[in-house]
């Protein structure tokens, strides 16, 4: 299962003595607006720090306060365990039977990091559990060895089992993915329309969040106006955003991921909140844009992310966007409120090198000319926002 870097990612563990309980999972809810060893502090412990290959997670330069929801989700309460102290025992049967399961999904897997490759995707069924946690303690990467999607969530989807009469709008499943790299998955066989998105991830309802995660070498459909994404989001409940935080989307040459549009994140009508994360050196490769252009089959936009919708909102604190590349629109950002009702929020942020596309309202950034913005302490491409 493991071999070369994929196999040879040596981070810290997540619980290793010279870590904080935040580092282990302490409570979100300790206090209001914020987590111990979260709130304010304008960061979170993170084991995903100096891998022996591979960019570690999130940015380092990033000093943006982490609201406690956005916090390491606790895993303190015991839940499904995968493995038992051996590398040979981190299965992808036990991985997938475990997510099947719900609730807080961790590792045994022994102390050096171990790579457990899929070759079909691990699914969320709706009825098992409000809640689903999967923390890789910062040893684990899961691999769709280039072949399949890696992580499957769907409250729309009757074979994962309704909840609801409102499967677009409920509030759980709430997953959470942290301290875990997502490497090769392959989400192409799905197709070209929405489907065919989120090369590791695919999300649709209840809620999601990420915290000290890393994307490397994902791909989705090559081409379409409006799929994409390593990560493909849909239908979070009451609109309340993703959270995408200490993590990283590529981050160096090679790593990155690639999509016909967003090749980072990509969703539809779904806010996000981006803090002190990295997206660099993803890929837009469709052609046409969206919709597509006569002759073309669509696509080539968001070389970071790719967000369409109406009253949405993108907001980025603290974090880093270059050498991101598209074919259409926006070799950074292509963030597209329909009804003129979105909002554009840059903060503490850098976003440089990015190439191709046009239709820029700012540099690398696609969107209606009558977005809202709200941009301070930032550079984008050599503009400094006070």
């Amino acid at each position: 299962m493991t071999s070369g870097w994929r196999g040879s990612l040596r981070a810290l563990g997540a619980c290793a003595a010279a870590l904080t309980l935040a580092a282990c999972g302490s409570p979100e809810d300790e206090a209001p607006g914020g987590s111990a060893g979260h709130s304010g502090s304008g960061s979170i412990e993170n084991p995903l720090t100096n891998p022996e290959d591979g960019p570690p997670a999130g940015n380092p330069d990033g000093g943006c306060a982490v609201p406690g929801e956005a916090g390491l989700a606790d895993t303190s309460t015991p839940g499904h365990l995968v493995g038992d102290g051996t590398a040979a025992s981190c299965t992808a049967r036990e991985f997938i039977d475990a997510v099947a399961l719900g609730g807080v999904v961790t590792f045994d897997c022994g102390d050096d990091p171990v790579t457990i490759t899929l070759t079909e995707p691990a699914k969320i069924y709706n009825k098992a559990s409000d809640r689903v946690v999967i923390d890789g303690g910062g040893k684990v990467s899961l691999s769709g060895g280039g072949s399949t999607r890696i992580l499957y969530m769907n409250t729309c989807d009757e074979a994962l089992g309704w909840t609801t009469d409102h499967c677009q709008d409920q509030p759980y499943p709430e997953l959470t993915l942290q301290n875990v790299t997502f490497v090769d998955g392959n989400s192409k066989a799905d197709g070209e329309d929405q489907e065919g998105g989120g090369g590791a991830v695919w999300a649709r309802g209840g809620r999601i969040k990420l915290v000290n995660t890393r994307f490397f070498s994902n791909v989705c459909a090559d081409a379409g106006p409006d799929v994409g994404g390593a990560l493909r989001v849909f239908s979070q409940s009451d609109h309340q955003p993703v959270y995408v935080v200490n993590s990283t989307f590529g981050g160096a040459e090679g790593y990155g991921n690639t999509c016909s549009n967003g090749g980072g994140v990509s969703s539809i009508d779904v806010s996000w909140t981006i803090i002190n994360s990295v997206f660099s050196y993803n890929h837009a490769i469709g052609n046409g844009g969206n919709p597509a252009e006569s002759g073309t089959p669509g696509g080539g936009s968001g070389g970071a992310i790719y967000n369409d919708g109406n009253t949405i909102t993108l907001s980025i604190c603290g974090s880093l966007i270059e050498h991101n590349d598209v074919k259409a629109y926006g070799s950074a950002i292509f963030f597209v409120s329909n009804n003129m009702m979105g909002t554009l929020r840059i903060h503490d942020s850098t976003i440089v090198n990015n190439t191709g596309g046009g239709w820029n309202v700012l540099p690398g950034i696609s969107m209606h000319d009558t977005t809202v913005q709200d941009i301070g302490n930032s550079t984008i491409e050599d503009m400094t926002f006070p």
